[in-house]
């Protein structure tokens, strides 16, 4: 328990990397991919990670309408957090989702692949401000596969995001700014059909090149 709110510490402060020293095998009939080379266990980081189903969350999409459960999806998948007011980290996160999925419409695989960005703004990010916001990044809104999330409340949004998630996020101080902003961490988890984490890229920066890799491996599993 100490070890693991360690660690939760440690997410929180972003000193946890994607690589490490341990040598952990790789073998796990859950998952295609092997397992990162890192120094925790699954079991003792403060996120769902590889190996592991993801929460089973069910969160509305308040473009298409109806809910999304998401470890019930049925084929890969790539979740990230983010609010469309960042102009820093999130515009990264949704930029390289949205260069996979250019990529799975160009090869035509985009009904194999769907792609979940879950605000935790649900204050501000409603239905027509992510409409908005998904033309001003170039996403593929009516390709199908990608569904912006939108937690119904905030409290909702720290539950999901934050304690299920493990994506830490803290809102600026006064309560009452307009044009409040977030400090938070950064998550991309690639998701396969049965809802075993495959991978969860903890960078602001994730590379396009290697999710498109790893999603083939998955895809192909």
């Amino acid at each position: 328990m100490q070890r693991r709110t360690y660690l939760r510490g440690a997410a929180t402060a972003g000193v946890l990397g994607t690589a490490g020293c341990l040598g952990l095998g790789d073998s796990n009939p859950d998952v295609a991919l092997p397992e990162p080379d890192r120094e925790y266990t699954s079991e003792e980081l403060p996120y769902p990670a590889w190996g592991q189903r993801i929460p089973d969350a069910t969160l509305p999409d308040p473009i298409d309408g109806g809910e999304v459960s998401v470890r019930s999806v049925g084929k890969p998948q790539l979740l990230t957090f983010f609010y469309s007011h960042c102009n820093t980290v999130c515009p990264v996160l949704i930029q390289s989702m949205r260069n996979v999925q250019a990529h799975s419409l160009e090869q035509e695989y985009a009904d194999a692949v769907a792609f979940f960005p879950v605000t935790f703004d649900p204050q501000r990010d409603d239905a027509e401000r992510l409409r908005t916001y998904g033309e001003e990044m170039n996403v593929a809104l009516d390709a199908g596969n990608w569904h912006f999330l939108r937690p119904e409340s905030k409290a909702r949004a720290k539950a999901v995001v934050q304690e299920q998630f493990g994506v830490n996020f803290q809102r600026t101080h006064p309560d009452n700014m307009d044009m409040y902003m977030f400090a938070h961490s950064a998550m991309t988890y690639l998701v396969n059909s049965d809802g075993y984490v495959e991978r969860a890229y903890r960078t602001d920066s994730p590379d396009p090149e290697q999710i498109i890799d790893d999603l083939e491996t998955v895809r192909n599993r």
